[in-house]
């Protein structure tokens, strides 16, 4: 009797201790820190807690900003959103994957491809530490590799919704069918609605899963639309940038005089409007109001998560992290598109909320949006993945630790590079050709310092930073838009691609 008594007792101990250990589990599963990560397209550094560009309206933006830390320096791996959102998500540089244009999304994964066939995307090392995936809008570059999230919303396709005609600018401009691809590019206040635009309807997806219940941490990612163009939102949105308020961005008209033949082939875009044209035809402020428009209205849409996030008992024990995939150019250096090596293309807004990051605090050191996937496992106290080419930004956040070192690397086609560094912007060719700007004295990125003997020293400095690896075009990776790509991948790749069909606006 005893002895049955002992084992009983041994038994039921051996059961609470379990049990708890059960409950432990759990417990240490949900007080992992989740993640909500919030991409916005084109969106460039003139929201009002960066640049605040011609009085631009983005109080949310500002409230995102007293939450945690902006980087008001950072740069894209890509000037381009394929490639940029490629990088960020698998954690490599363009220069090690090949993907320098547009590629399927479950195409960036695959046995062709020796750098990404067994890459852990950034959803994906979430859930295999215990984490449930969702996400909804563009992510990716259309939204995400198959059952790379737990949940999935899609994403709307296109960047609707469209009026019946185009209101001014047709698509094509001077470029030539069949060699330039078709611009989505045109603006006006368009529809009646909020509730009409696809991130309206990401949002509401977004906020109905910050209501609910989870056993586990999440990782949520929300993709807007805007301000990707075409730069259509709601007249309200319009009625807050009046047009006589308007200003227009720095302009030179023969810039682009000392710029070597590869940076003027790259920005050959005659199917955009040109700065010129703008000017005579009397659009120039139509355009930035559109876009200072579109910026209102997805700050809007940002609050209406703010709110909600604020509002559920995850406000305390997430990371949020807001990017943009590249800047974009208002007619800085002769036209409106993102598409380049120099600064209004490659600087985008990089923000970081949570429980350990600091309040409040800008940092300008240059960064790189490489950084985002090291950084937010760091941040939730996960592994480091083996993999990431980028550093965390967790210690300069917390200590200023690297501010002094800091560097940006951003590439364009394949071995086109540049280097934003110590107040400097350094650009070099895959023909060797090279720009080199002084911001401290030219901001503007106005006048090429390349062949001026008193940066000999910095230039060969910089030089050392360049990619080592430059990996030929990826096969399934395309950029049709503009020539110069097209025969930059035959040429190095040794392959005729020219059945790719053109890629343009779908409508």
């Amino acid at each position: 009797m005893k002895k049955t008594f002992l084992l009983l007792v041994l038994v039921l101990t051996f059961i609470f201790s379990c049990n708890n250990e059960k409950k432990k589990v759990v417990k240490d599963e949900v007080s992992k820190p989740n993640v909500l990560f919030i991409a916005v397209d084109d969106l460039n550094n003139w929201i009002s807690p960066i640049d605040g560009f011609s009085n631009a309206k983005t109080p949310n933006f500002d409230r995102l900003a007293a939450m945690g830390v902006t980087f008001t320096n950072a740069h894209v791996q890509a000037p381009l959103c394929g490639p940029s959102r490629a990088s960020i998500l698998s954690g490599l540089r363009p220069s090690t994957t090949g993907i320098y244009g547009m590629t399927p999304d479950n195409k960036i994964r695959r046995p062709g491809n020796q750098a990404t066939k067994d890459i852990t995307f950034l959803p994906e090392y979430f859930e295999n530490n215990g984490y449930h995936t969702m996400g909804v809008g563009k992510l990716f570059h259309i939204h995400a590799p198959d059952s790379v999230f737990i949940e999935s919303g899609g994403r709307v396709k296109g960047f609707g919704p469209y009026p019946e005609k185009r209101f001014v600018w047709d698509g094509f401009g001077k470029g030539i069918k069949g060699t330039h691809g078709r611009t989505s590019t045109d603006w006006g206040a368009f529809p009646e609605h909020d509730t009409l635009m696809p991130d309206h309807q990401s949002v509401n997806w977004t906020i109905e899963r910050l209501q609910r219940e989870y056993d586990k941490p999440f990782f949520l990612g929300l993709g807007f639309l805007r301000v990707h163009v075409p730069l259509y939102v709601p007249q309200k949105w319009f009625d807050l940038h009046p047009l006589e308020s308007i200003e227009t961005p720095p302009y030179l008209a023969d810039d682009l005089n000392d710029i070597p033949p590869v940076g003027l082939q790259i920005n050959d875009l005659p199917m955009m409007p040109s700065t010129e044209w703008a000017k005579e035809s009397g659009e120039w402020k139509k355009i930035v109001q559109a876009y200072l428009a579109c910026m209102s209205y997805v700050d809007y849409e940002l609050g209406r998560v703010l709110d909600a996030f604020e509002n559920s008992k995850y406000a305390d024990n997430t990371i949020i992290v807001l990017w943009s995939d590249h800047g974009y150019r208002l007619g800085e250096k002769g036209t409106f598109a993102k598409h380049a090596l120099w600064e209004t293309a490659t600087k985008a807004p990089l923000m970081f909320v949570g429980p350990n990051v600091p309040k409040g605090k800008k940092i300008e050191a240059p960064v790189e949006m490489l950084s985002i996937y090291p950084t937010l496992l760091e941040l939730s106290g996960l592994p480091a993945y083996s993999r990431n080419e980028g550093n965390s930004l967790v210690a300069m956040m917390q200590n200023d630790e690297g501010l002094e070192t800091a560097r940006a690397i951003t590439t364009f086609g394949m071995n086109n590079h540049a280097i934003k560094a110590d107040g400097y912007r350094y650009i070099r060719y895959e023909d060797g050709n090279e720009e080199f700007y002084d911001h401290s004295s030219d901001p503007n990125e106005w006048y090429n310092e390349a062949n001026n003997p008193k940066f000999k020293h910095k230039i060969e400095l910089l030089q050392k930073l360049l990619p080592t690896l430059n990996s030929k075009w990826d096969e399934k990776s395309n950029y049709t838009f503009q020539p110069y790509f097209v025969e930059q991948k035959e040429r190095v790749n040794g392959e005729d691609i020219r059945p790719v069909k053109v890629i343009g606006a779908d409508r």
